[in-house]
């Protein structure tokens, strides 16, 4: 890790599309622990993130819009947080919606390997 500040400005880099989460672009903003990261993430209107694990605590915050998670509506300014081997999911994406994310360790499995 670098001893200096660093700035991510917008624009600067690309968003990322996942290929496994279609309606999901990631933007990476730091790695805080191996393996860890601290994304922005886009889900567009109705995209479905399937029931999944992330093996490390995760903190989620609502930037802009709408989602459902675990059977609860989070809107703009919402912030959850998962503990490591919880079972969390389907995310809903009911509008458009923008999330910052930070996991402090790998990503995890998902879908039916969750289970």
């Amino acid at each position: 890790m670098t001893k200096q500040q660093t700035f991510k400005t917008p624009g600067a880099d690309a968003w990322m599309p996942i290929d496994f989460l279609p309606g999901v672009e990631l933007l990476p903003l730091a790695e805080p622990v191996p393996d860890g990261s601290i994304h922005r993430a886009r889900l567009a209107r109705g995209t479905v993130i399937p029931v999944h694990t992330h093996p490390a605590d995760e903190f989620v915050l609502v930037l802009t819009g709408t989602i459902e998670t675990g059977g609860t509506r989070c809107e703009t300014g919402t912030f959850w947080r998962t503990p490591a081997g919880t079972r969390q999911g389907p995310h809903v994406a009911v509008t458009d919606v923008e999330l910052l994310t930070i996991r402090l360790g790998a990503m995890g499995r998902f879908g039916e390997a969750a289970q």
